[in-house]
């Protein structure tokens, strides 16, 4: 399997499972210089990898009224003073094809949204820019669609590349979360991440906003982790979930993860060595 190096970090190729996390959508400068601050105390202390995930824009809202971000510029902004002082990678999301090379100034690693994984020359345009791309997998795909999504972006030279599993569509306004993805997925060769927040989405579930199943996300996190084919664990998460400006019905709670964490790097640690539960 490919490993794909972030910064300091190294994801896949049997490195230690990682986190990447962090609030939906930046919603000021202090928010995202504490959360991140919090976030990398938390990580380090239960042994994880960490990168900070916030977004400058959020494209996809249900509603014209909701709270969309702070812009590319700001955003930009934000973003690089999180990296340059509280010294963590990060990743953001890009919404359009001449978003990628001003993004790849600042960030470490770009992430294409779910809804855009068809779309050829967008994904072309991120991978392009050299940088390590998230590339999130359609709600609408199965996960063997992936491997020429992936094919489109390693056409450019970049094999920088990790897939997310975010769910799938259930029906109206709900996800599953199929964990025989997983093991499917890292059969492309790249490194996989589950994406437990959005998992438990409930797309325009509440008619101008989406809803959440918050409660399901350990457990769903736990079995992802727990299939072995798994490189890190994506959470958007948020100090007061009830409080959040964007997917707060599926953001964790800051104040119970790092017992999640510390639970996944035992899972992880224990199906890497093949271990038996005692």
């Amino acid at each position: 399997m490919t490993s794909v190096r972030i910064g300091p970090l190294t994801i896949g190729g049997g490195a230690p499972l990682a986190f990447i996390g962090g609030p939906c959508v930046i919603e000021s400068r202090d928010s995202s210089l504490r959360h991140a601050a919090a976030l990398k105390r938390i990580s380090q202390r239960a042994g994880l990898p960490f990168i900070f995930k916030s977004s400058f824009d959020k494209a996809n809202r249900t509603s014209l009224d909701s709270f969309r971000g702070v812009g590319l510029e700001e955003g930009l902004k934000i973003l690089g003073d999180v990296r340059r002082e509280v010294g963590v990678p990060i990743l953001t999301d890009v919404h359009e094809f001449g978003q990628a090379p001003l993004v790849a100034e600042v960030v470490d690693v770009l992430q294409t949204p779910a809804f855009l994984v068809r779309q050829t020359d967008f994904l072309q345009s991120c991978a392009a820019t050299g940088k390590p791309v998230n590339v999130k997998k359609g709600q609408f795909l199965a996960p063997w669609d992936m491997k020429p999504v992936v094919e489109k972006m390693a056409a450019t030279g970049n094999r920088q590349i990790l897939i997310t599993e975010r769910g799938a569509s259930f029906g109206y306004n709900n996800l599953v979360a199929d964990m025989r993805s997983l093991p499917l997925l890292a059969e492309i060769g790249y490194p996989v991440v589950y994406d437990a927040g959005h998992s438990v989405q409930l797309p325009g579930g509440q008619g101008s906003s989406s809803g959440g199943h918050r409660q399901f996300i350990r457990p769903l996190a736990r079995a992802a982790v727990a299939t072995g084919s798994v490189d890190a664990v994506f959470l958007e998460v948020h100090e007061n979930p009830e409080a959040a400006l964007s997917d707060g019905p599926n953001s964790y709670r800051l104040a119970e993860l790092e017992d999640l964490l510390r639970e996944l790097r035992a899972l992880s640690e224990l199906v890497r060595d093949g271990r038996r539960p005692a």
